[in-house]
């Protein structure tokens, strides 16, 4: 992108190049967001409720377009013709307001995402903490929309959700800290340079301390997403639909668009600091088909780990609010102080890491998704012989 932009300021050297490099960010960010980001948040919401289906033995939206798929359109659609209801109770100032600030917290992420190694709005040299840092706002906006809508369930899913999030901000950034250490940089490009498209080039394979700061990072990141089983903000068997159960209309729709969306931001995290990112082989000298790759690439790594998301918020149950904090002050916590410590010894003792521990490390967990491909298969098939076709 910073070579588009050096060609829209050669273009028009009348204009000042702060000028240009604004509004050529600002047209490439209308793109992510109105050509990614909607598209992705609403086509994940279909998604989700067909995974759902079939792990339940059920049929999920399948009337909308083929298979259902137009369902997400149609939902919008009746959300933003319904009535905009404030309540006459509410601050209606910020009843209003924090909706937006939710979507702002979460679309302010996309700046700094890297799709490719030159799909990127923003190359920042702080790029992780950037992103960590935006994404703060979406609690904001949260415990706004709890507290404005004078509303006991709706003040108490904000509060669940400050706490919630603030919590587990501090083992998310201990998670951050071990790729980040490897790279020598917060530049979110700089970190997948540091890696190769070869899996056993991978950080999360360059040590086992690296590895569980994996594993804890994408639970943390579940937790500050309010994903279930940690989904307590918006309890519904408790809260009825927590801080947003006052919202309806277009309001209420942007709460979920920003749920869905998050997931996505979740798993390109996970690909960026563990997983490589969009990096492939160099198979063609082709710009266009190279970038291509590296974005396609990129968008199965982090839509793996939405699936993933969407197989535990079908599997697991909600945990209690006790078991939350616990989970996190008592275990993760240290856990991640561990590994971040770990992680330092080994790269003063092992510089470049050890060969034969990475290869064994993807020979462990490949041996181990295969066998849990094994018992996913067995259970299909059970399934259909007892008659549950599914979804």
């Amino acid at each position: 992108m910073q070579a588009l932009l050096d060609q829209m300021a050669a273009s028009v050297e009348w204009m000042p190049l702060e000028v240009v490099y604004l509004l050529g960010m600002l047209v490439f960010g209308a793109i992510v967001v109105f050509g990614f980001v909607l598209l992705t948040a609403g086509i994940t919401s279909w998604v989700e409720r067909r995974v759902w289906a079939r792990i339940q033995s059920r049929i999920g939206p399948n009337r909308v377009g083929p298979g259902g798929f137009l369902q997400w359109l149609a939902d919008g659609l009746k959300s933003l013709l319904k009535e905009d209801i404030i309540p006459e109770a509410a601050d209606k100032p910020l009843f209003r307001f924090a909706p937006y600030v939710v979507v702002a917290g979460f679309v302010g992420a996309f700046v700094a995402i890297p799709f490719g190694s030159r799909l990127i709005i923003a190359d920042l040299n702080i790029g992780i903490l950037y992103i960590t840092a935006i994404t703060s706002l979406v609690v904001v906006g949260i415990l706004m929309a709890g507290w404005a809508s004078n509303n006991r369930w709706s003040m108490l899913g904000g509060i669940r959700s400050a706490t919630q999030i603030i919590s587990y901000e501090i083992p998310v950034g201990l998670a951050i800290f071990p790729p980040v250490l490897l790279s020598g940089t917060l530049s979110m490009q700089g970190i997948i340079a540091e890696q190769g498209w070869a899996p056993h080039t991978w950080h999360m394979f360059h040590s086992p301390f690296i590895f569980v700061s994996f594993l804890m990072f994408f639970v943390g990141a579940l937790a500050e997403g309010n994903r279930t089983p940690f989904d307590m903000p918006e309890a519904e068997s408790e809260l009825v639909a927590g801080f947003a159960t006052e919202y309806s209309g277009m309001r209420s729709l942007l709460f979920f668009l920003a749920e869905w969306g998050n997931l996505y931001v979740i798993g390109a995290l996970v690909t960026t600091l563990f997983m490589g990112g969009w990096q492939v082989p160099h198979f063609t000298d082709s710009v266009v088909v190279l970038t291509i790759a590296q974005f396609l690439t990129f968008f199965l790594k982090a839509y793996f780990w939405v699936f993933v998301a969407m197989w535990v918020r079908a599997t697991l149950p909600r945990v209690r609010m006790d078991q939350l904090m616990t989970l996190c002050w008592k275990y993760m916590v240290p856990i991640n102080l561990v590994n971040v410590l770990g992680t330092a010894v080994v790269m003063v003792l092992v510089p470049e890491g050890l060969i034969a521990m990475r290869f064994a490390m993807v020979g462990v967990l490949g041996l181990i998704l295969l066998q849990f491909a094994r018992r996913v298969r067995f259970h299909l098939r059970r399934a259909r012989g007892l008659g549950y076709e599914g979804a």
